[in-house]
């Protein structure tokens, strides 16, 4: 074992470059579909510090954050072209195989005493990477520390790239999970806020890219065959077969990647399904038990808030709206023993009326904090009393998506699909005011879904009839909502 270089690390080594290039990839996919970056809960037009898109947004009409959406190349992006609900299951399902094999990798490192090389033993080590940096700069190789494979500066860059920076894209990744924001709200705030967050993880991105970098900068003025030898055989030696295998592992890494997003791109649906059932299966456990409880003070309210989806155009809604939905009615049925009818008039007299301002996040990456007010859900639920074998809630809009999201391939009315128990959660409202005021048609007037653990998608507007069912395979497509069914979204999306 010369050098340090054991068996299981030079796996993890390679387990580790094919994680990483499939999350930056795909993390790639998720930027371009909200591609601007903030430093502010209220992703005002505007006030973001960076952004990836050419595109200008009209100010003389009604334009959603779909319209915003960049489509970038499959060359940097998996699997690209607007394909958010795929590149969300790579990146989820590799991020999860990501974590799983660093935490063995740490582990292995304190059980077998690697550890001490990679962590600093002694101040000293800072001022003689300083030297090491300056040999650098004057075209000389600095000499390894004593009984190590090298140097103070790879030596600290190494203990940071696994002590620091892996922890700390854990850390904000996590910071964007509602779910996790709804249930701890201090910790999103402990960051700054969800989209410091959000920006915080990409430029932690952009360090691990930058390390990438550098590393093979390195690996290559250190001596290319020596230096691969070293991670293939654990030993300096047979440079050139060192060199051979590291060349064939990087062509098949790149046919990897092609074979991936090639498959993706023909069997979304496949992809769909077997990366879903990993992800689905760990966030059923992690994150679906998860309530929020959100109390943001009234000065924190976004002065704007973003629109997500076109109203409906349907000459009825119209009528409706003109007559402020005095004709609307709410029909709860499917799976209870008592189905019913409401109006809205019906719905604000109910015997609670909760109000709630929480952060609002959108699958896209934006996020604002509004204050919702309507009927609990549970509500609801105890007036029907759904029958034994009810499991799902499908709530039916007005919402024509054929319009809305042409690029997709299916029409029709948008619906989605939640558990029976999030009903149950305490900010679970269906919600007929916004910030004080009746609910805005932008935002879902007249009856809209709230959902505080989940993405915004998952919280449907313009809602026309609520069906309890035991399964929803038999519904549209079957994967549990309009966007699942059709643009290949993931439906328990706690993160």
């Amino acid at each position: 074992m010369e050098f340090g270089y054991p068996w299981w690390l030079r796996v993890e080594h390679l387990v580790n470059i094919i994680f990483m290039t499939f999350l930056i990839r795909s993390g790639i996919e998720i930027l371009g579909t909200h591609p601007k970056l903030y430093w502010n809960e209220h992703s005002k037009p505007g006030s973001e510090w960076a952004r990836f898109t050419r595109k200008v947004m009209p100010r003389d009409r009604l334009y959603d954050t779909l319209d915003e959406e960049e489509s970038y190349s499959s060359i940097v992006s998996m699997p690209g072209h607007k394909n958010l609900g795929l590149g969300r299951h790579w990146h989820f399902f590799t991020v999860i195989g990501w974590i799983l094999a660093g935490v063995l990798y740490v582990a292995l490192l304190f059980l077998t005493g690697q550890w001490r090389r990679y962590f600093p033993y002694s101040w000293e080590i800072f001022p003689m990477a300083y030297q090491d940096v300056v040999q650098y700069l004057s075209f000389e190789l600095p000499p390894t520390l004593p009984g190590q494979p090298f140097n103070a500066v790879q030596k600290l860059s190494y203990g940071a790239v696994i002590f620091l920076l892996a922890p700390f894209q854990i850390i904000t990744g996590a910071a964007q999970s509602p779910a996790l924001e709804a249930r701890f709200p201090w910790f999103v705030r402990m960051l700054g806020g969800r989209q410091w967050a959000r920006s915080l993880h990409f430029l932690g991105l952009l360090a691990f890219v930058g390390f990438i970098g550098v590393h093979v900068f390195m690996v290559i003025v250190h001596g290319f065959g020596q230096e691969t030898a070293k991670m293939i055989f654990g030993r300096q030696t047979l440079p050139a077969l060192a060199t051979a295998i590291t060349l064939a592992a990087a062509v098949g890494l790149v046919v990897l990647h092609v074979a991936a997003t090639k498959y993706t791109l023909a069997r979304p649906r496949s992809t769909q399904r077997a990366l879903g059932a990993v992800v689905m299966g760990v966030r059923r456990v992690l994150l679906n038990p998860l309530t929020s409880r959100q109390s943001y003070p009234r000065e924190a309210l976004s002065p704007e808030h973003r629109v997500n989806g076109k109203p409906p155009n349907a000459d009825f809604y119209k009528i409706m709206a003109a007559h402020n939905f005095a004709g609307y009615r709410l029909e709860v049925g499917g799976l209870v023993e008592r189905p019913m009818s409401l109006s809205l008039e019906e719905l604000r007299t109910f015997p609670t009326k909760q109000t709630q301002r929480v952060l609002h996040n959108c699958v896209q990456g934006w996020s604002s904090i509004g204050e919702w007010t309507g009927v609990p859900l549970r509500q609801i639920v105890e007036l029907v009393r759904p029958l034994p074998e009810a499991r799902y809630i499908v709530f039916l809009t007005m919402q024509d998506s054929g319009r809305d999201e042409p690029s997709a391939e299916g029409a029709g009315r948008f619906y989605e699909v939640i558990p029976l128990e999030f009903a149950h959660h305490p900010q679970t409202l269906l919600a007929y005011e916004m910030n004080g005021e009746p609910l805005p048609i932008k935002h879902g007037a007249p009856l809209r879904l709230r959902l505080e653990t989940q993405v915004g998608f998952k919280m449907a507007k313009w809602i026309e009839r609520i069906e309890f069912v035991s399964d929803h395979s038999i519904i549209g497509e079957g994967m549990g909502g309009w966007r699942e069914d059709n643009v290949f979204y993931d439906r328990d999306v706690g993160i």
